[in-house]
């Protein structure tokens, strides 16, 4: 009677069980180099280089502008983007999160939003390629900005899926290094292939960088979804070598209990249903990281790096042709003393997560560098040998100051969500707030976007390239000091700790 009860137990067990695995799918091929980390951040880094647009340096011939106002209108199409950039990232802030973020967190894959991004970028793209008026520009600009808020918030999350908390400084220096780079680059590529091989030329290249994108995007593999396969995989193995002894066994085990318990318990307690307390309004992911100080201070500093480099952006090759008299070849390569100190960045990031205070010298130290180099730059004011070497001298310590200070910043981003998580972990939800994060962090550059290149394009037309590099150089000051006194938490409770000890905060905590 036992050893029938016992096969019909176990034919039951079993038909549950498969009745509720999901049928297995094959393993894809090149699943380990598809799911890799150094693959996962090429395709980011080579998404988030793309995004950023060759610079307009047809605006004046083909769209036909009056060389007078080439400052101007550079600078209003450059912030037009900004603007865009943080539309697209806000305008779901106030009620829930920035929007791409908030629905990146939903999906369940990181896949479609960005191939989706970069299909709008590609689009946006196009309306340049074939206007030949100001309001296609000003269209193609919007549209662009638009798809950059999905393309960078999607990326960062992506990142921070694969490598976690604690190792995506690294990772960041990588991607810090293509966005800034790009920025850079995009003068200089628009410069001197338009020169040397025309106006469709410029383009052709980057459709052919968004397609390379989306290709790279179809072939890699999530981490999570990797772990899935590998997952399954091992289970399957593991299953076959389980007998129907042990499950028996645990059956038989759960039987004696109930038999075996006092008649009292079984018979004289009769079961009260009782509903589950309704689940605890928690406010918006955004809401929650704007109330932490350090976030709101690696958000500002984050847009005093989109002003300082989008203002180059928008005087830097106007200044040199009207200095120097270069033409659009030298205005892109004017670009390079900028772009080569960014390569730095994957070094900053790997110095800063083995160093536990780094970040914030690294990024203190970058502001306060900056201060001398921005002023000194009102001495280039005529056309002289010494004078050129100068401005490239100082170009490319900027750019080191730019290498130093990104990856700190968009670390302690993540810095501050993993301390949020570790007081609170429910603070976010099952989903997490990574996407979000960093679609606050979208929000910060779009801004700098958008003021950067009014405030250097207006200020150098109405008072001068000097006026201009000091106000920089007073903005880069201002900021070092907050973020040497803020970034990783208030200097003085790590004072306060340093002198307690490790062994004072263990007391008191227990």
């Amino acid at each position: 009677m036992l050893r029938m009860w016992r096969r019909s137990s176990t034919s039951d067990y079993e038909t549950e069980k498969l009745r509720k695995t999901p049928p297995s799918r094959s393993i894809p091929r090149g699943l380990k180099w598809r799911s890799s980390r150094p693959f996962i951040v090429g395709v980011i880094s080579f998404a988030i280089f793309t995004i950023v647009p060759v610079a307009p340096t047809a605006l004046e011939e083909r769209v036909g502008l009056p060389a007078k106002d080439r400052q101007r209108w550079t600078s209003i199409l450059l912030s037009l983007y900004g603007a865009c950039l943080l539309a697209a990232s806000h305008i779901r802030l106030i009620t829930k999160s920035a929007i791409f973020g908030y629905l990146a967190d939903k999906m369940d894959s990181r896949k479609w939003p960005l191939i989706f991004g970069l299909v709008a970028l590609a689009a946006s793209t196009s309306l340049l390629c074939v206007g030949t008026t100001l309001a296609l520009w000003i269209t193609g600009r919007i549209f662009q900005g638009i798809s950059a808020a999905m393309v960078w918030t999607v990326g960062m999350a992506l990142l921070v899926d694969t490598f976690g908390d604690h190792e995506v400084g690294s990772a960041m220096g990588f991607v810090g290094m293509s966005f800034s780079t790009g920025i850079m680059l995009g003068p200089l590529l628009g410069g001197i292939i338009y020169q040397n091989a025309g106006y469709y030329a410029v383009f052709a290249v980057t459709f052919a960088m968004i397609g390379v994108d989306i290709v790279l995007r179809v072939v890699m593999i999530e981490a999570k979804d990797a772990r899935k396969w590998l997952g399954e995989s091992a289970s399957e193995s593991t299953t076959s070598d389980v007998s129907l002894d042990r499950t028996h066994d645990v059956l038989l085990s759960d039987l004696a209990k109930e038999t075996l318990a006092p008649h009292s318990q079984r018979t004289c307690h009769p079961r009260i249903l009782v509903s589950p307390l309704p689940p605890k309004r928690r406010l918006p992911s955004s809401f929650i990281l704007l109330k932490s100080p350090r976030m709101l201070l690696a958000l500002y500093a984050y847009f005093v790096i989109s002003i300082l480099m989008d203002s180059f952006d928008s005087v830097l090759p106007i200044f040199v042709q009207d200095t120097f008299g270069w033409g659009q070849t030298g205005q892109g390569l004017v670009f390079i003393a900028l772009c080569l100190p960014h390569f730095l960045e994957p070094i900053w990031g790997r110095f800063g997560d083995r160093h536990q205070h780094a970040w914030r010298l690294l990024a203190a130290g970058a502001f306060f560098l900056n201060v001398p180099l921005l002023v000194l730059l009102r001495l280039v004011s005529a056309n002289t040998i010494g004078l050129k070497v100068l401005l490239c001298v100082l170009l490319a310590f900027i750019g080191v100051s730019f290498s130093m200070a990104t990856p700190a910043v968009m670390t302690e981003v993540s810095l501050v969500m993993n301390d949020i998580k570790a007081k609170s972990p429910d603070a976010f939800g099952k989903n997490g707030a990574v996407a979000q994060a960093y679609g606050l962090m979208n929000c910060a550059f779009a801004l700098g976007e958008l003021i950067g290149p009014v405030w250097a394009g207006f200020i150098r037309e109405d008072h001068g390239w000097g006026t201009m590099s000091w106000t920089l150089g007073l903005l880069s000051g201002v900021t070092a000091i907050p973020v040497s006194l803020g970034l990783g938490g208030w200097i003085g409770n790590l004072r306060k700790v340093k002198r307690e000890g490790p062994d004072t905060g263990d007391q008191s905590s227990v």
